[in-house]
């Protein structure tokens, strides 16, 4: 059997470099996105389609750990400054940080960074241009850090254990303005939001915002570690498969046949669009998550199996983690995932059915329309250069025994299979209609709840990093 990196890793055999631009003559089809058509002239018949990487906002990926040599003298510096511990999602937000997904962000965020983030959900950088940035990445403290801190103009940032993670430099505390904040993030206060629960309600009163040193990389010991690329890694491996688009599709739920039809068709379509060799950037989230999702090593486990199976093409495919806690913030949130997939090198973001969206914590509804997600990233600011794919709708075909895009036509055909169906489904060590999800990946699904106990409370523990 061949292993989870051969399958994720593999580099197809050398094949004629592409130009950095080339000219192709094509005719725009007739189901391309409106999102799609409105990057053109109407009537053009020559569209420059470019084969280079999309660049990082602003025009360099920000990378914040620090070079090997100097890193026993860091630790030194760490030990003599004041000390903030971090929690787990702290961490996390480091290692977002320190490798440039966030780029041009170079550390938590001042309150100036904080206030646009919040008010915009964009940042304007020294030259006058924006860059998207609609996620708050704040560092919260008590009042006791804070007196701590005194007039020092740098911290250090701790694990559990007080070993050094970072040092944070010319250091600005402002006000923590917990209502404010959740407000404008997810457009309600309601008590039940995960990550505010998680993150925000109990934190400290304050902010502290400062430019990272990160003494080395953020690793997790889980065994999952190298499929954790940064940035500069996905870009180099783009480069070495010969890639002249990369399309992102990021998900934190097992794939079915419906994810794997939306993806071989994307590809499809790009290649009639004019482009070689258009590669999947497959794009787990594997940050923070609320209690009844899957946990990211049993993700990984169904998507191997995804891949062994020959649901998708591991010569077209790259499977990596993207290391960002996850808020569950609809349209607001969705758009830093498309934004920190530009820094990767994806110029094309895959958007579905209410991305990042959530059921309303205290009423039985959904927190967010369906459509706003993909609407609000057609229009968003600093997202210009990013051209978003909305998903089709696609559902269980009964008379082809399969996935297939939606035919209005013929709704008796159709079947929704919602995740609340096939949690269900599998906890139950039930089989879903065949060609719903290939064989290896749904007896993953099965293993990974007929595992749990009543102990863990309906999850297995997530990998701390250290």
């Amino acid at each position: 059997m061949a292993t989870m990196a051969s399958l994720f890793l593999k580099t197809p055999g050398p094949s004629q470099s592409l130009p950095k631009t080339h000219k192709t003559r094509f005719v725009l089809p007739q189901n391309l996105p409106l999102s799609w058509r409105s990057k053109y002239r109407a009537g053009a018949a020559a569209v420059r389609i470019r084969c280079g990487l999309i660049d990082p906002d602003g025009g360099k990926l920000v990378e914040l750990v620090v070079e090997e040599p100097q890193r026993d003298l860091k630790r030194r510096q760490a030990l003599s400054l004041p000390q903030i511990k971090l929690s787990k999602i702290d961490i996390q937000w480091v290692h977002v940080l320190s490798e440039g997904w966030a780029s041009p962000l170079k550390g938590f965020m001042r309150e100036s960074e904080f206030l646009q983030t919040l008010h915009f959900n964009s940042l304007r950088l020294g030259d006058g241009s924006v860059v998207n940035m609609s996620v708050p990445i704040v560092l919260a403290i008590d009042d006791s850090n804070k007196n701590n801190i005194g007039e020092s103009s740098s911290v250090a940032l701790v694990d559990d254990k007080d070993n050094p993670i970072a040092i944070l430099n010319d250091v600005e505390i402002y006000k923590h303005n917990k209502e404010e904040r959740t407000a404008r993030t997810w457009g309600t206060t309601a008590p039940g939001l995960p990550y505010a629960e998680q993150a925000i309600t109990h934190a400290g009163n304050w902010l502290i915002g400062g430019d990272l040193e990160v003494i080395e990389p953020i690793k997790y010991h889980d065994g999952l570690d190298r499929f954790r690329l940064s940035p500069a890694e996905l870009r180099d491996e783009f480069t070495r498969r010969n890639a002249d688009a990369v399309f992102a599709f990021q998900l934190r739920n097992p794939v079915h046949n419906g994810h794997a039809l939306l993806m071989t068709d994307t590809r499809r379509r790009l290649l009639e669009m004019g482009y070689k060799n258009p590669v999947l950037l497959l794009h787990p989230l594997g940050g923070y998550t609320k209690a009844d999702d899957v946990p990211l090593e049993w993700r990984m486990k169904q998507h191997e199996m995804v891949l062994e199976d020959g649901v998708l093409d591991p010569e077209t495919t790259v499977v990596s983690i993207f290391p960002s806690p996850m808020h569950y913030a609809g349209p607001t949130e969705v758009q830093w995932h498309a934004k920190a997939r530009i820094n990767a090198g994806a110029n094309f973001y895959i958007v579905g059915r209410d991305p990042a969206g959530m059921g309303h914590p205290l009423e039985k509804r959904d927190l967010y329309d369906a459509d706003h997600g993909k609407k609000v990233l057609s229009m968003a600011p600093g997202l210009e250069r990013l051209n978003i794919l909305p998903f089709k709708v696609a559902a269980y075909d009964k008379t082809q025994n399969g996935m297939a895009f939606f035919d209005p036509s013929r709704p008796q055909d159709f079947l929704f299979i919602s995740g609340t169906k096939m949690r269900t489904l599998a906890k139950n060590k039930e089989s879903p209609p065949d060609g719903f999800m290939c064989p290896g990946g749904w007896k993953v699904l099965v293993d990974y709840y007929d595992n749990l106990t009543p102990s863990e409370n309906g999850r297995v523990p997530e990998p701390v990093p250290v």
